[in-house]
């Protein structure tokens, strides 16, 4: 198998676990106007596929495995083009940070430092874009009234936060774990 094969076996196994944690590693917290928000993992397997695979790759398996997890849910299909894209901009970011500045998949020094800072980085910008752009997207796209959607915001943003703890902390446990076998099996670039 050719390199770019390797990577998109990679990045569908990586879509389903994105898929199955999110869709059943998860609490769902109600919220005002029957909506909902939820605390889950699979921001986990996003953030680890951009680590392993790079941004583009990783942000791919990230956000096609969580919008399908959207569409197949009622709670959530409403939000699934704001999944996609929020996804696939985490998975870009750890990419540019880890990858293409730090190049961690061709070096042993400092990876754990660079993979936690880009995981970081990452879900920082979740914490901060995820609630901001669910305010104007269930405002502007959904029609949902300015009260609602921003305690809507203000409670995703609890979540997010949480969600994004968890992310880094698990994400870079399991890519320091998993690095150096899937490195000897030359499966990293």
């Amino acid at each position: 198998m050719n390199n770019k094969t390797h990577k998109l076996v990679q990045c569908a196994v990586l879509a389903a676990l994105c898929f199955i944690t999110f869709t059943y590693l998860q609490i769902k917290v109600p919220v005002p106007g029957g909506d909902f928000t939820s605390i889950h993992f699979g921001n986990v397997f996003l953030v680890l596929a951009a680590l392993l695979l790079g941004g583009l790759y990783g942000g791919l398996a990230g956000a096609i495995g969580m919008t399908i997890a959207d569409i197949m849910d009622p709670v959530y299909i409403m939000v699934a083009p704001k999944t996609f894209v929020l996804k696939l901009c985490i998975g870009l970011i750890v990419g540019a940070i880890a990858h293409k500045s730090k190049k961690i998949n061709e070096s042993n020094e400092y990876v754990l430092k660079w993979a936690v800072i880009a995981s970081s980085v990452a879900m920082l910008f979740n914490v901060f874009a995820d609630p901001f752009v669910g305010y104007f997207y269930k405002l502007y796209v959904l029609g949902q009234p300015q009260q609602i959607a921003s305690a809507l915001a203000k409670i995703s943003a609890g979540v997010t936060f949480f969600n994004a703890v968890v992310t880094v902390i698990v994400a870079n446990i399991l890519y320091m774990a998993v690095r150096p076998v899937l490195k000897r099996s030359h499966l990293l670039d």
